[in-house]
């Protein structure tokens, strides 16, 4: 286990976007980055992680491919990475920010459209 306070998490989680490449930083919009501590129940139910299952990030949103003519006028969607399952699994600190630099991008994709079943089919999980 690895711990860092929050405005330090909140930083590698800012990082970890600003490292996006350019080409996907350019096409997200509207779409907020957060920190929570651990993952909500309906988080577990729109992810379909099962009971048992570390959830260390989600997107609450409509991702771009699912979008129509009608999409405006939103809240922001939101990427939310959990940090207390994160710290746990961490060793150290620079294992905490592969694992969040890998949760932003996994997260970056479900907003893109991008499914958990492409993402293992191209081996990004």
């Amino acid at each position: 286990m690895y711990e860092v306070d929050t405005a330090e998490f909140e930083a590698i989680v800012a990082r970890a976007v600003a490292d996006l490449p350019e080409a996907f930083r350019r096409q997200i919009a509207n779409v907020e980055f957060a920190v929570e501590d651990w993952a909500r129940p309906d988080d577990r139910a729109r992810s379909r992680t099962p009971a048992g299952a570390t959830l260390l990030g989600v997107y609450r949103g409509v991702p771009l491919t699912r979008r129509g003519a009608y999409y405006n006028m939103t809240l922001p969607d939101r990427i939310v990475v959990f940090r207390q399952p994160l710290q746990q699994l961490a060793r150290d600190d620079a294992d905490l920010r592969e694992r969040v630099f890998h949760v932003v991008r996994h997260e970056v994709a479900h907003y893109f459209g991008i499914s958990d079943e492409r993402l293992r089919e191209i081996d990004a999980y």
